[in-house]
């Protein structure tokens, strides 16, 4: 019984700093209360705080879209992050697409220089992939989950505070707002209390009573002005005391973009690695497919291929070398084979695959027989083999004698 008292009693004196509260905001907002201001120094630090946690949120998130693009995947891992699971481990999309290109290149066949080609680029994009995995683990690791700790730790820890603070600032108000009110109706009362009524018998009588009556009131407001005066202490003291509590968290902000700072060096740094890998990694594809021949060729462009060793008799060997390494035919030897009548054998110097029907598919050192055709583009020949006939780069043959 006496628990449930004391139950009623502390809900019926919450209820009532609650109301009070509430009434105090409501009258401050409608410029019928005094408010007491903090220091300046106080609510430089506030705003400091708030604009932190902005920014490291918007920084934080941006990071976040950053390193995983997609949405979904994104609201997966969140999902089991606050169930305290572990993501299952997704397959990125670098890696995706050099598992493409591997399976293509297997398929064409790695003998030939595309399919050779397509395997050396998987096996890149694979190194790259597993490289943007390493960088997403350092980030989210040094970078990611200190600000996260932040928001969801430190600030929340501050805003609690500062919400404790402005309670015991309405608190405060409050207490002077009373204690305002009944030092106003004391002095009312002791200017009724000092009137002086005129009359006869019975209105003397009556004034008699009337400040009997006075007196009592005088004391009910006296102890009402006390009873203020004495919470206005109380609130004052509870209020200067949180303030101070919620200063010295406020003074760690200075801290926290210490230690985001080294966390933001974290992040360059892993990105920087992360950028020399992949860098590195298609510096060394550059050089492998570099001896590789690469045709571009449509009907009406020109066939780019690789240069050829000097000891061979290549058709053009007058040549024009590129900024990559790779040559292209002098048009004078390419007239000169043109002007040649009739058919010729030739050597086929690289593997070409077929773009279409009306070309033929090659494999290096098969000889096969070529002739020109009136019309034909100047970059292709007609080539034969057995019953096969289909045109021909002639950036790919050496003509035999």
């Amino acid at each position: 019984m006496n628990i449930m008292d004391f139950n009623v009693k502390k809900l019926a004196a919450d209820a009532g700093t609650f109301l009070s509260r509430a009434v105090q905001f409501t009258e401050e907002k409608l410029g019928q209360a005094e408010k007491t201001e903090l220091d300046a120094h106080l609510e430089n630090l506030l705003s400091k705080a708030e604009c932190t946690k902005i920014w490291t949120e918007k920084i934080m998130k941006q990071t976040e879209v950053l390193l995983q693009p997609n949405p979904n995947a994104r609201i997966e891992e969140f999902v089991y992050e606050k169930l305290d699971r572990k993501a299952p481990s997704r397959i990125n999309n670098p890696e995706l697409l050099g598992q493409y290109m591997i399976d293509a290149g297997t398929e064409f066949g790695p003998g030939t220089a595309y399919g050779n080609a397509l395997i050396k680029c998987g096996e890149t994009q694979k190194r790259i992939g597993t490289a943007d995995r390493e960088l997403i683990q350092t980030s989210a690791l040094n970078f990611l989950t200190p600000l996260r700790n932040f928001i969801e730790g430190d600030y929340k820890t501050i805003a609690k505070e500062r919400k404790l603070l402005q309670n015991k600032r309405l608190d405060l108000d409050a207490a002077k707002t009373r204690l305002k009110k009944a030092k106003a109706a004391e002095t009312r009362a002791s200017q009724l209390n000092s009137a002086r009524l005129e009359g006869d018998n019975n209105m003397v009588n009556f004034s008699y009573m009337l400040n009997f009556l006075h007196v009592k009131w005088l004391k009910i407001w006296a102890e009402e002005v006390t009873k203020s005066e004495q919470e206005l202490r109380i609130t004052q003291s509870e209020f200067d005391r949180q303030a101070e509590i919620t200063r010295l968290l406020l003074e760690g902000i200075s801290s926290t973009h210490a230690h985001h700072l080294r966390c933001l060096n974290d992040f360059v740094e892993a990105q920087m690695t992360y950028y020399a890998q992949c860098y590195q990694y298609m510096l060394d594809l550059q050089k492998q497919l570099g001896s590789f021949p690469s045709s571009y060729s449509n009907n009406n462009q020109t066939s780019v291929a690789p240069v050829p060793s000097a000891s061979s008799n290549v058709i053009g060997s007058s040549a024009l070398t590129s900024t990559s390494g790779l040559v292209i035919a002098s048009p004078t030897n390419l007239i000169d084979l043109k002007e040649c009548s009739g058919s010729r054998k030739a050597r086929v110097l690289y593997d070409y695959d077929a773009a279409n029907s009306s070309e033929l598919s090659l494999l290096a050192d098969e000889v096969i027989t070529v002739f020109s055709v009136v019309g034909m583009d100047s970059d292709w020949l007609m080539g034969e083999r057995g019953n096969q006939k289909g045109r021909v780069p002639i950036t790919y043959l050496e003509l035999l004698n």
